[in-house]
């Protein structure tokens, strides 16, 4: 959309000017437009979109938007073609006064990353103002005796507008009395006077009226004009004179109320009333400056009556009057300039925008996080501001224009070692002394998935009595996850494994939110050892995270089990054993040997003889071993005993409570012949079976031998490799391990004839070696005892150490 103004070929050179000027500046790291005053809505600016290198379809998913200090409703962004165009009327002298410069800064973000653009618009002037005069006319009184080329002061116009269109010409409607005198002062303004060409005659001429028209310098031009209406007034001939056309002052802002300004001083080369002077403020001096400064009517003397701002006014132009006494009175004018010092008194102002909050902690490095701004209303070193951050790590400060910060993510975060930082952004100007201003920013660290949930040991030993009750707590298993909220919320499984053709799940179970470990079904030592598998932790994040722990639930004996006779090795009647003892024997033969073993272990399995009374009370001449079920007799025999004795052997084991089994021996009393004829019958039956065997069991020898010697190298090669190499599963065997314990009476030794260990998880099966001791009490909790191992000191102390072999 083009306007009026636009409409001649110069206007058009000027635009298209202005617009490549726009699209040099926007190569260099900030776009910068520029804009008439007084457009119509709907025109122009720029394309911004394809000026910052942002695409037309992403700017409603970035969420396109722009931000401005001042009016942020002038201009605005069609988000369907990216054009920057005028929204609203645009006043140049509203927003900018009478400053050279006027720009509109506008902040453009869009999110998906988070980017910054300035934006500069620079409102241009247009010649939308003419002069104009503070009023309608103006009144000058002249006395007839005025010399000529005397000068009258005469107010000028004011023009709203700058540069061209601000500079102003003037003229003066024809007449024989009098010419216009304009002089030029360096600060851009201009002292209009009447020059008298023409002596005045009251009598002939008491009044002229003139036209004083204001020409501006724009295009096209504008002009206003007042009436200068002259009365010529007779006697009082001179007016009073300043020393000073223009007094030069300097003042800080800081000057305290009552200090002396300057000393107006003039003269009048009249005497009496005619040469008395008295002081004033022009006519046309502002309420500001009626405020600010005060003089005194008789002395001149010009003092500060408040405070002084150099952000607010940087200078003052105060027009005086010097008027005498005469009648008519006469006056002259002189003007005082103040130039305000700026002095340190505005601290940096700081303003954080654009929060993006909380910050995972696996964001990369340079990820934006918020937008600092700082100002100052002092100029030059006092307006100077820099930023600083507290603490750096792991934040920095980047500065991306002037005055404008980015706080961004200089090294990785770690929510598990720092979960919140509080940063304190300080912004201190080069005054002296410096001020300073802080703001703080509290920036949370979000949690992300990154820690698998840990046990407090790779391993846990579990004792459990055999014959449990079904569904019994055994174990609880715990893992701590050190992340947050849902990811560190931790569910329990078993690793399923299949052991032969049962899984482990057949035999335990795991809670999945306590992580309690439930036997489901009652445990057999004498079928099961050694129970080993693996408890899988696994949190609640995205993606899930997991860790194993390894329990060995090993199975404790309890004696369930009586004491089993073995067969005799010689012969026996009925289960009984039968043996010849020879009356002539002497006391300390053994005579026979009962044999026994229990399925238990232990002390469980610690078997002890016991020989039962004989009926009607009649001592025996034999007695057993306590340990070892030797029969032997306890003196020499004699006629007085009887042929068949029938002992009576209790076997005992030390179980709580003890299990038994009797045993019947059978003894036949013989003559020393008798008995080494049955002795030789029994040998020659043997050594004839014995004969004929030989043969077979040669080959059998050579044969075993043979595969015995092939075994071990298979072994030795077998462990050789599995000590270089990293086991990976887990594996089920049987064994028949011999339990051997010692005692103060001896040792002793039993055979299991069928006994399984079931594991699962890592690691190759272990054969163990394990002695208890009796004083273990029998109603153990094992469940509280392997959950508390600290709370029961007897539990460590009455198992011995498991040797792996």
């Amino acid at each position: 959309m083009l306007f009026s103004w636009l409409e001649g070929p110069g206007a058009r050179r000027l635009l298209l000017s202005l617009l490549l000027l726009a699209a040099w500046e926007a190569g260099s790291g900030q776009v910068h437009y520029s804009v008439p005053e007084e457009a119509k809505h709907g025109t122009f600016v720029g394309r911004i979109a394809q000026d910052l290198g942002l695409e037309l379809a992403e700017l409603v998913p970035r969420l396109f938007r722009v931000a401005s200090k001042g009016r942020a409703d002038l201009l605005e962004v069609n988000l369907q073609n990216g054009i920057l165009f005028v929204n609203a009327r645009i006043d140049r002298e509203e927003l900018c006064g009478r400053s050279a410069e006027c720009s509109l800064h506008l902040e453009v973000i869009v999110d998906r990353p988070l980017q910054v653009f300035h934006v500069e618009v620079e409102v241009k002037d247009i010649n939308d103002n003419p002069p104009v005069f503070r009023g309608r006319e103006q009144r000058i009184f002249i006395p007839e005796s005025r010399l000529l080329d005397s000068h009258f002061r005469i107010e000028g116009a004011a023009d709203a507008d700058i540069g061209a269109n601000a500079l102003l010409t003037y003229t003066l409607s024809a007449n024989d009395y009098f010419s216009l005198d304009v002089q030029a002062s360096d600060e851009l303004s201009k002292s209009l006077s009447l020059k008298l060409r023409k002596s005045l005659d009251r009598e002939e001429t008491p009044e002229l009226h003139l036209l004083l028209t204001a020409t501006d310098g724009g295009k096209p031009e504008r002009e206003g004009s007042v009436q200068l209406l002259i009365t010529v007034l007779d006697v009082n001939d001179n007016a009073p004179l300043c020393d000073q056309a223009v007094y030069r002052v300097h003042l800080l802002e800081t000057t305290a109320n009552g200090t002396l300004v300057t000393i107006v001083n003039a003269s009048d080369a009249d005497e009496g009333l005619n040469g008395e002077i008295i002081y004033s403020f022009g006519s046309d001096v502002s309420l500001n400056i009626q405020e600010k400064f005060k003089i005194d009517s008789s002395s001149g003397e010009i003092t500060l009556n408040d405070r002084l701002d150099y952000e607010e006014t940087k200078s003052y132009e105060i027009p005086i009057k010097a008027v005498d006494k005469g009648s008519p009175p006469m006056s002259n004018h002189c003007k005082v300039l103040v130039k305000v010092l700026d002095v340190n008194d505005n601290a940096p102002e700081l303003g954080i925008t654009s929060l993006s909050l909380p910050i995972r902690e696996d964001a990369p490095l340079g990820t934006v996080i918020a937008l600092v701004t700082v100002s100052d209303r002092d100029s030059d070193a006092n307006g100077q501001v820099t930023c600083t951050l507290t603490p750096h790590v792991p934040f920095k400060l980047v500065s991306t224009f002037k005055n404008y910060y980015s706080l961004v993510l200089d090294s990785a975060l770690d929510r598990e070692s720092v979960s919140a930082y509080a940063l304190v952004v300080t912004a201190r100007d080069g005054g002296s002394p410096p001020l300073s201003a802080s703001a703080s920013v509290s920036v949370e660290v979000a949690d992300v998935n990154d820690n698998a949930p840990a046990f407090a040991q790779p391993e846990y030993t579990v004792f459990v009595k055999e014959n449990n009750a079904p569904g019994c707590h055994i174990f609880t298993v715990s893992a701590r996850d050190a992340d947050a909220q849902e990811n560190a919320l931790v569910s329990y499984s078993l690793v399923e494994r299949r052991l032969g053709e049962r899984a482990v799940s057949s035999y335990v179970s795991v809670h999945a939110e306590s992580g309690k470990v439930y036997a489901l079904q009652p445990l057999d030592h004498e079928e099961l050892e050694l129970l080993q598998f693996q408890v899988s932790a696994r949190d609640a994040g995205f993606p899930p995270l997991g860790s194993n722990v390894t329990l060995q639930v090993f199975v404790l004996d309890e004696n369930d089990n009586a004491p089993a006779l073995l067969p005799p090795r010689a012969g026996g009647v009925g289960g009984a054993m039968s043996e010849l003892v020879p009356r002539s024997v002497g006391a300390g033969h053994v005579v026979a040997k009962v044999r026994a073993v229990d399925a238990d272990s232990g002390y469980n399995a610690w078997l002890s003889y016991e020989l039962q009374p004989a009926a009607g009370g009649a001592r025996s001449p034999f007695r057993v071993g306590l340990y070892t079920g030797e029969v032997s007799t306890t003196r020499a025999l004699d006629e007085a005993d009887a042929p068949r004795q029938r002992l009576l052997v209790l076997v005992k084991d030390h179980g709580e409570p003890a299990l038994t089994a009797t045993a019947t021996v059978l003894l036949s009393l013989v003559e020393s012949g008798q008995a080494l004829k049955a002795s030789s019958r029994v040998s020659a039956g043997v050594a004839g079976a014995e004969a004929a065997l030989v043969d077979v069991n040669v080959y059998l020898i050579v044969a075993i031998c043979a595969v015995s010697s092939l075994l071990v190298l298979t072994l030795l090669l077998y462990t050789a490799l599995r000590c270089s190499a990293v086991p990976t599963e887990g594996a089920c065997g049987r064994g028949k391990p011999t339990l051997v314990c010692s005692s103060a009476v001896g040792s002793w030794s039993y055979s299991q004839q069928r006994r399984q260990r079931v594991c699962s998880g890592e690691g190759p099966p272990k054969t163990d070696l394990m002695a208890f001791s009796p004083s273990q009490p029998p109603n153990l909790n094992m469940a509280e005892r392997n959950e508390h191992p600290e709370a029961n000191p007897d539990l460590s102390s009455n198992v011995s150490p498991t040797f792996k072999l």
